[in-house]
């Protein structure tokens, strides 16, 4: 198999490329295969080197069995009277935080005094429940004189081993790494795309002409997912120790180690400055609830610079999605830049974290009663929070908008008979969309309605949209990406009805206004190109994979098609660019599809077990609004340079097109003449073993006509000749 110079060669390459030979069918059921049972002989990797070999080493380390037990210091100095006094106070303070196993608590006498020694041994059930105690008691006030020094038995063991002499460490000369941006500079403008498949995870250029270039490929790199950074500096992978992060164009080296055991969800702040992971664990009491552990790092350096830890419920209250009860992501973060705050929802208030000192902000949480719901606008520091209605239905429900971080309260609006509401922004952070599902006057049935918030203008008006028939249902809301339009897919039967509205009138009046209603699509949700303008209607999953390109400028369909049980829709960061993909791990024909922006396919790849399609993000453009309109109105100057790009590729591919069935060609003619020769080199040894009879050649042979009648049946009738009989 030739190798492409300079790049990893993909053995899952694309199929036509991949002789039938090379191909090996196991007849393996993967989903009935559990991984965590498969034990390699000793010393054997099958050439599979494990990203967590080191970390794991290092833990086992220091790995004495002692995890679950802590040393308290600074306790009390007692006499025997007094012991089971104290004992009381400390298993009923440390009781608290963890169950103590039986005789688990241990506090040494001095024989000579029969007084405590002012320290005692604590043995949980769980080294998580130990972690939490220490966490939680270290620097505990008892009384005036005794503040409590909690550590991990296990640290003891581990400070003992430093040396007491010092030795200065080893000064490496410094070395530059690798430019992480180089792949924004690719000269052909393309971008990149990273799949999973099974157990592969495979990187290419996504090419404008032809089919995509593979960039890197990799087996078992992770252990779930893979994740990519929101500036796409980075691809983050998982593992049984923690996270990690790779970089480059086409190299992936690892740029740091994120240690977390057990992780199972990470999420980045939008600047890419922090990153939070998550990880569950299950209590040894079935009666207690599952314990959360949450670490917010900083990216660059990998150190955890905040650690919060509790029950699944403390963690499950607002949002969708997530595992185990715990809404995800936990940690919601503020709009801008600068990554300055992050929040998540409590119980009657909403916490929000400076990053700077990755405490509470004025060390105290907004009160707000009852929140159920909040989010971020995607570019300011404001908060949204929804509130249902309380008091057996006597106090309104509402939405609320508050700055932060002077607190104060922007605009608020009250609302009735509420069911149900959710909360969209636009992408600039212009406008809010509120859809408030309310119950009717008998309570029987509901009806939904918009209440659009101008959130950039003076005093934050605000409007009520109602559909024309407001009974029918809401099935997907999306915002235009920095713009001023939304589409709404609406309707109770099979085939629902689509309308576009814009916040903007014709003659610039405040009211959002009707562009038009597109009646009867096949379509469950909406997909607008990251430029706005183009927006693919979509019906996924039991729609079948219908796709309709619309633009919506001109309010005129570009094309349909069908990517049959399609279950994602992913524009690439330019908006040129449309791949729709079947994730289903178990579903048939799994694999992607690319299309134009206008909805000419382009090329499908199909890969068996594919469950994982992500394009790598772009960050923001350089460029001023007024540059990029000016090159919007000279676009055919710029894109001079690409249609002559495009051309010489087409020229190329012609050629390599040509080239191609040339090679096929020669080969097939080589084939036949190695035949021939084979063929004459066995003439003798078949006439000998035909006895002697002539060769095979076509003259040579004597045709003979054999013909056989066979009857088939016999049947006697009457025959009449025309004579008439005589009297």
């Amino acid at each position: 198999m030739a190798q492409v110079v300079g790049l990893p060669q993909a053995p899952h390459i694309l199929a036509e490329e991949l002789p039938s030979e090379d191909r090996v069918q196991l007849n393996i059921d993967f989903s009935k295969v559990n991984l965590d049972e498969i034990v390699l002989p000793p010393g054997e990797d099958f050439g599979i080197k494990s990203d967590d070999e080191e970390e794991e080493e290092e833990v086992s380390e220091f790995d004495s069995g002692f995890g679950n037990v802590i040393v308290v210091d600074r306790l009390p100095v007692v006499a025997p009277e007094k012991y089971e006094k104290l004992e009381s106070v400390i298993r009923k303070i440390f009781g608290q935080m963890g169950t103590i196993r039986e005789h688990g608590l241990f506090m040494p006498v001095d024989p000579e005094t029969q007084k405590t020694k002012g320290y005692a041994f604590i043995e949980y059930n769980s080294p998580e429940e130990a972690q939490t105690a220490r966490d939680q008691a270290d620097n505990y006030k008892l009384d005036k004189a005794h503040i409590f020094a909690v550590n991990m038995f296990d640290d003891f063991d581990k400070y003992m081993k430093v040396p007491d002499q010092y030795t200065a460490p080893e000064v490496k000369a410094y070395t530059p790494g690798e430019n992480l941006l180089t792949w924004l500079t690719d000269e052909k403008g393309r971008d990149q795309f990273v799949i999973r498949f099974g157990s592969d995870t495979e990187v290419y250029w996504n090419e404008r002409l032809g089919k995509p270039e593979p960039v890197y490929h990799r087996a078992f790199w992770t252990e779930s997912f893979v994740q990519w950074s929101p500036l796409g500096t980075y691809l983050a992978t998982i593992h049984r120790q923690g996270a990690a992060v790779w970089g480059g164009s086409n190299t992936f080296n690892r740029i740091m180690r994120y240690i977390h055991p057990q992780v199972r969800l990470i999420d980045f702040s939008p600047s890419e400055k922090f990153l939070v992971t998550y990880s569950s664990h299950e209590p040894s009491n079935p009666r207690d609830t599952q314990k959360v552990v949450l670490n917010v790092f900083d990216v660059r350096t990998g150190k955890v610079l905040r650690e919060f830890k509790g029950s699944a419920d403390d963690y499950a209250t607002g949002g969708v999605g997530g595992v185990s009860g715990v809404s995800w992501p936990v940690f919601r973060w503020a709009g801008g830049k600068d990554d300055k705050y992050f929040a998540r929802i409590g119980k009657n208030a909403i916490s929000v974290y400076e990053t700077e000192t990755m405490g509470l902000l004025d060390k105290k949480s907004v009160k707000v009663d009852n929140v159920i719901d909040f989010s971020w606008s995607p570019t300011d520091s404001i908060l949204a929070c929804f509130v249902p209605e309380g008091n057996g239905g006597n106090q309104p429900a509402r939405v609320s908008l508050v700055q932060i971080p002077s607190r104060e309260e922007l605009r608020q609006k009250n609302l009735f008979s509420v069911s149900d509401c959710k909360m969209y922004w636009q992408s600039n952070g212009d406008y809010l969309a509120v859809k408030v599902d309310r119950y009717t006057k008998t309570k029987k049935s509901t009806y939904t309605g918009f209440e659009l918030f101008r959130i950039k203008e003076r005093d934050i008006p605000i409007e009520v949209l109602e559909l024309e028939n407001k009974n029918e249902k809401i099935i997907a809301f999306a915002w235009e990406p920095k713009g001023h339009r939304f589409a709404i897919i609406h309707g109770d039967g099979p085939k629902p009805d689509i309308s576009f509205y814009s916040m903007k009138s014709p003659h610039n009046v405040g009211r959002v206004t009707k562009l038009t209603t597109l009646k009867g699509k096949q379509a469950n949700a909406l997909y607008w190109s990251p430029i706005g303008r183009y927006i693919v209607l979509a019906g996924l999953k039991s729609f079948n994979g219908q796709l309709e390109f619309y633009n919506v400028d001109e309010l005129e369909s570009m094309a349909s098609a069908e990517h049959f049980m399609a279950t994602d829709v992913d524009w690439d960061p330019t908006g040129r660019f449309v791949a729709t993909s079947i994730t289903a791990v178990h579903q048939m024909d799994s694999g992607f599809n690319m299309w134009s922006f206008n909805g000419k396919l382009l090329y499908r790849i199909p890969r068996e077990r594919f469950f994982q399609f992500l394009w790598r993000p772009r960050p923001p453009s350089l460029l001023s609004p007024e540059k990029e309109e000016e090159i919007a109105k000279n676009l055919k100057k710029y894109s001079k340079k690409y249609e002559i790009d495009d051309a010489e590729s087409s020229q190329l591919l012609s050629a390599a097109d040509m080239e191609n069935r040339r090679k096929l060609q020669d080969e097939w003619k080589a084939y036949v003449a190695e035949w021939k020769r084979l063929q004459e080199e066995e003439r003798l040894l078949r006439r000998e073993l035909c006895d002697g009879e002539a060769s095979d050649e076509e003259e040579e042979l004597e045709a003979e006509e054999v013909e056989i009648e066979e009857i088939l049946n016999i049947e006697e009738e009457p025959v009449s000749f025309g004579f008439e009989q005589l009297d």
